[in-house]
């Protein structure tokens, strides 16, 4: 089973990258821009997100073309995220997948610009991609707009740099992540599920699964934040407590934590079961996102 889903998962991030390196070498502007978008987008990472969308698409359907430009416009928003988050008003880290954050290698200025660029140009990829009907790219595009927006991501970053130096219940943290993680993972589960021919009773469920899975993911970067390989995971643990966030292990301990990421996964795998998905990659992939060190 391993070894199926390391291939599925190597396919998928090759095609995404090879994708994503075409539409953006391809575009006319100026170089800098170009050469700090490129940074970000190729300084590797695990295209778990485009992978999700890819996976939920192929439980229904085995032609993927519908798929990709809603795959690789969600990682070009995924990762504009990550060089806006880097910044000194925010996060203000220096390394990210252990090369130097994007606003450290050109400079901030530089960094905001290329981050906009990259959400921008997600919509405009959405727009003019032919494999889509005009119905189909419009909600679309509604679904990023808010998964990525004020509604969804934006406010969980929001809330999230609101919350440091407080102590959180249970149930706020789960509302941030759900929010600022969740968001994007829920946008490509539907989507690409929607897009594949899924039922929406069946979209439904898949529903409750992303937003079990979001945790999962959120709670793994915890643990790993307290006790990953700094090589592997691309940056110094303890970063989390270093910025005052709050997190799974500081509310729960470690051993707490690691319960709590079980009832999610288990939470996860009965509502693929009922969205007819039980034995797609989905379910392999909950797995990955559990017990993922890096």
């Amino acid at each position: 089973m391993q070894e199926r889903l390391n291939q599925f998962i190597s396919e998928q991030k090759v095609a995404v990258q090879q994708e994503l390196r075409q539409h953006l070498h391809g575009l006319d502007i100026p170089e800098r821009l170009k050469a700090s978008m490129l940074y970000s987008v190729e300084a590797g990472g695990k295209r778990l997100r485009p992978v999700l969308l890819l996976a939920a698409y192929q439980a229904y359907s085995n032609d993927t073309k519908r798929a990709l430009a809603p795959a690789i416009a969600l990682e070009m928003v995924h990762t504009y995220s990550l060089i806006h988050d880097d910044l000194p008003a925010m996060d203000n880290d220096d390394l990210r997948r252990g090369q130097p954050t994007n606003h450290k290698m050109y400079d901030e200025a530089t960094a905001i610009l290329a981050g906009d660029a990259l959400l921008t140009y997600s919509f405009e990829l959405i727009v003019n991609d032919p494999h889509l009907t005009d119905s189909q790219k419009v909600r679309t595009i509604q679904l990023l707009s808010e998964a990525s927006g004020p509604k969804g991501m934006v406010a969980g970053q929001m809330l999230d740099m609101k919350a440091e130096h407080k102590a959180l219940t249970l149930e706020e943290l789960e509302t941030i992540h759900t929010l600022k993680t969740g968001a994007l993972l829920r946008f490509a589960i539907s989507t690409g599920a929607s897009l594949g021919g899924a039922e929406p009773e069946q979209i439904n469920h898949l529903g409750l699964f992303a937003y079990h899975l979001g945790l999962i993911f959120q709670v793994q970067d915890d643990i790993l934040d307290v006790s990953g390989d700094p090589d592997k995971i691309g940056k110094p643990v303890g970063s989390d407590e270093a910025n005052n966030k709050n997190t799974y292990p500081k509310l729960l301990g470690l051993e707490g934590a690691k319960a709590k990421k079980n009832h999610y996964v288990h939470k996860a795998k009965e509502s693929l079961y009922h969205a007819g998905a039980a034995s797609s990659y989905l379910a392999l992939l909950t797995d990955y996102f559990s017990s993922r060190d890096y």
